[in-house]
């Protein structure tokens, strides 16, 4: 698997590594995979004194430092979301200055008690409003695997930088697959939780109408288990908790999608990799159900929608809030700000309520299915520049996300667990993404059935993770 964050954990907790070493050989990669722009802004200084500190801890205090299940794991957060105090989030934009870094969220001090060890931010788009990671401000990000391929976005550099081995684990968001598509990409594992299941305060407000989520990208579905259950519950947001599901290991019937429509095809390798998936799920006695195009065509239409109509009336609420001086925005930023302020409150008010339509739409689905198991990227990685930000065609701009992942949206409009995986690699050598949908609070069952696909051995990463043996 060339590791992963537990395997590293436990180099350090047994003694074979120590954090500040750890830490060290992680600057030493960061410094090493630069040209492929995964880090916007890094600080060692603060990596380092987290890392002794949590040396000290090892020694002082040792059944504490026991506890953390990420004990001295050196880590970045994202250019986006948060804030993690000490590193000052700009959102990819000229229109905040990399100064301060406020107080820490409430994720974010769930991040630093489970025992990472941040050290920077990883590249987003300005504002988060693409699938590429290519900011004006740069820098440019760039897939490990193929550096003419974008990393995807908006937690492109996050992925990036977990796909090279500079970290092992990375802190990413996800409003309308910005975990899943960069995941897909780069080949790793990527969740976006069910809505509520993560805290976004304090200060989250309407938090992008619920369709916001925040965790990671990882390269084991081991460690987007632990990941999960350490930050989750008591999210004190604007929705409760999920419920806890009993969880059970019984035969599932697995709802198989191996459509995206006629507007927005899906590459033949593609499909045939969901197909595999089905097929090596079936060997487990789960039974596999077809799934039309025509049962998911309404929701998949109006969850873009409302991806669109939410990302743009906030950022124009944003922009008039905090008095940001719009005129250095890029092209595209500014046209959605105005796509926002000139959206009618009857309009808005007609997106939310398809988004509430949407989800008991699906959870109509899980009336006949246990999971849904689909496609997370029409094809490979695009290339550099797919995606560009000097116009102002905001529709344009979302046709060719739709394009690219035709079913990312619709778990972050419809508030359920999603998670997208490698389930091989095409001629290029690039991987071959899956994804799994379940009912909400489900996360137990679809991440053991995420590892179930995960133990067939269909993709190796290319790059060891820093700090262990290649």
């Amino acid at each position: 698997m060339q590791g992963d964050a537990t395997e590293l954990v436990a180099a350090i907790r047994h003694g074979s590594l120590s954090a500040a070493e750890a830490m060290q050989i992680s600057l030493e990669a960061a410094a090493r995979h630069a040209p492929l722009g995964a880090i916007a802004y890094l600080d060692g200084a603060i990596g380092l004194a987290a890392a002794q500190a949590c040396d000290r801890e090892r020694q002082s205090a040792p059944e504490h430092f026991s506890a953390r299940p990420f004990a001295g794991v050196p880590t970045l957060a994202k250019d986006l979301g948060g804030p993690f105090r000490g590193l000052p989030v700009t959102a990819g934009s000229r229109l905040f200055e990399r100064n301060g870094g406020g107080a820490d969220s409430e994720l974010a001090s769930r991040f630093r008690e489970a025992g990472f060890c941040l050290f920077g931010l990883t590249t987003s788009p300005e504002f988060g409003l693409s699938l590429a990671s290519e900011p004006a401000i740069g820098p440019v990000c760039r897939n490990p695997l193929d550096p003419t391929r974008t990393a995807g976005g908006s937690s492109g550099g996050a992925a990036a930088a977990v796909a090279a081995g500079i970290v092992a684990i990375a802190h990413a968001t996800d409003a309308g697959g910005s975990i899943r598509v960069p995941a897909a990409c780069c080949g790793l594992v990527g969740m976006k939780p069910t809505r509520g299941a993560i805290p976004g305060g304090p200060s989250f407000g309407n938090h992008l109408a619920g369709i916001a989520s925040e965790l990671a990208v990882c390269r084991s579905v081991r460690d987007t288990a632990l990941i999960f259950n350490r930050l989750s519950g008591n999210a004190r947001g604007p929705v409760p908790d999920p419920s806890p599901i009993d969880f059970d290991t019984g035969r599932l019937r697995i709802g198989l999608l191996t459509d995206t429509g006629p507007a927005h095809p899906t590459e033949g390798d593609r499909l045939a990799a969901v197909a595999d998936a089905a097929r090596a799920l079936e060997k487990d006695g789960h039974v596999i159900v077809p799934l039309a195009w025509a049962d998911f065509e309404w929701s998949v239409a109006a969850s873009g929608r409302a991806f669109a109509d939410i990302v743009s009336v906030n950022l124009a609420a944003l922009i008039e809030a905090a008095a940001l001086e719009e005129s250095r925005a890029e092209p595209l930023t500014r046209a959605f700000a105005r796509r926002g302020r000139t959206l009618s409150a009857t309009a808005l008010w007609k997106t939310l309520n398809d988004a509430v339509l949407v989800s008991h739409a699906v959870w109509g689905l899980f009336d006949t299915v246990d999971c849904i198991l689909m496609p997370m990227l029409a094809s490979a990685p695009l290339a550099i520049g797919s995606f560009p930000s000097d116009h102002a065609d905001t529709d344009l701009h979302l046709e060719r996300m739709t394009a690219f992942a035709p079913l990312a949206c619709l778990a972050n409009v419809s508030g359920f667990p999603a998670l997208t995986l490698p389930f091989g690699q095409d001629q290029h050598a690039m991987p071959l993404p899956v994804q799994l949908m379940m009912p909400m609070g489900h996360e137990p069952r679809l991440l053991s059935l995420a590892a179930r696909l995960e133990a067939e051995g269909r993709w190796q990463h290319r790059f060891p993770v820093a700090g262990l043996p290649s």
